[in-house]
Parts: structure tokens; C-alpha cells; sequence
């Protein structure tokens, strides 16, 4: 009984080991918003995310997060929009094809379920930090590929002219909403599911 006390102290003081998610592209994701000229509310959506995740749901605050988001996915669903966004006059992106945030601190929330997570935005080839509400939505196996999955919901403000994208400002507004969906599997799982699927895809082609 006594070895058996020691070893649940020495398991209580170990720190838990974060599992390593990769991100599912497909459910990686970014909806922007903004004011144009008080009338409306327009939205852009930048997909395809890829990335790294760092999770442990016992010691959330460790956490850490590297996603990129390729800003040629940009849809606003309207093609001249998405076109000017795209251009020099934005985002630019035969230059600047990429936005990256990589995570520095992780903080716990006002409840169980929601951190604060700050990072570093790069967008535009200009670096500035941004703090992002983020909901843990669920923790737990993907009944459609067995694979242990995180998944987030994270919502934050930026503002554009940081970033050299001040066109229009202020009748088109300076501030942008961000809302975020991020899915993540644990990434020996994941990579073996891929690889699973690859194969079939394959052997119904012989």
C-alpha cells in the first residue's frame, strides 16, 4: 500500500504530456467581417489552414499553436470582391501569400472550457500581437476516423492598418472581427488515416 501511495503522488506530480494534433485543413478555417460605410456587414472567408497544435486538456495553459492560412483560398462569394481584396491595394497576394499565427501565451478563460491565447500575426510581412477568445468545443475520438480529435471555436479583433492594409479606412472601417473554427487529430493517428485512404483510393483505380 505504501509503494502504491508513493507512485499515485509521483503520477499526481508528473506534468501530463500534451498530445501533438495536427490540423485538418478542412476544418481550419477563418471568417472575417467588417463595416462598409455603416450600411453592411460584408464577410470573407480564408480556409485550408494547416498547422500544429500542442494540447494537453489537463493543462490547458501549456498549449501552443502554429497554424498557416494561405490567402489565396480568399471568398467573399462575390468574384470582383475577391479579386480587389487579393490585389495590391490589400492583401496582395502574389506577394504575400501567407498568413501565419504562432501562439505565446495561453491564459485559462471565465470558464473551464475557454482560454485566452495570444500569439504572433503575420500578415502582409508585418508581425503584430493578437489576442484570441478561444472555446474548447470538445475533446475526444472522431467516431468517423477513430482518431483522437480537439476542436476549437476562437473569436478576436485586428486592426488592418497595423498590417499596411489601411485602404478606405475610415468609411470602410479599420477594425476587422474575426471568427475562427479549428479542428486538430492527433497526428500519428491522422497520418495513418490518410495513409489508409490513400490506398483505397488507390486500389479502386486497379
Amino acid at each position: 500500500m505504501k509503494t502504491l501511495s508513493i507512485l499515485a503522488l509521483a503520477l499526481c506530480a508528473t506534468p501530463a504530456l500534451a498530445t501533438t494534433y495536427t490540423l485538418e485543413p478542412d476544418y481550419t478555417q477563418v471568417v472575417f467581417s467588417w463595416d462598409h460605410l455603416g450600411f453592411s456587414h460584408p464577410t470573407a472567408q480564408i480556409a485550408q489552414g494547416t498547422g500544429t497544435l500542442e494540447f494537453d486538456a489537463r493543462q490547458p495553459t501549456m498549449a501552443s499553436l502554429q497554424v498557416t492560412l494561405p490567402l489565396a483560398s480568399l471568398m467573399t462569394g462575390v468574384p470582383g470582391l475577391d479579386e480587389h481584396l487579393k490585389s495590391e491595394d490589400f492583401f496582395h497576394v502574389a506577394r504575400y501569400p501567407l498568413a501565419t499565427f504562432v501562439s505565446t501565451r495561453v491564459t485559462q478563460g471565465r470558464s473551464d472550457e475557454r482560454l485566452e491565447v495570444t500569439g504572433n500575426l503575420t500578415l502582409h510581412a508585418v508581425t503584430r500581437p493578437v489576442t484570441l477568445e478561444v472555446r474548447v468545443l470538445k475533446v475526444g475520438s472522431n467516431p468517423r476516423t477513430d482518431v483522437a480529435t480537439v476542436g476549437f471555436a476562437a473569436s478576436g479583433r485586428v486592426s488592418r492598418s497595423e498590417f499596411g492594409l489601411g485602404a478606405f479606412v475610415p468609411q470602410v472601417s479599420d477594425e476587422i472581427s474575426l471568427q475562427i473554427t479549428c479542428q486538430g487529430a492527433e497526428s500519428k493517428g491522422y497520418a495513418a488515416f490518410l495513409k489508409a485512404q490513400e490506398e483505397k483510393e488507390q486500389a479502386k483505380k486497379h
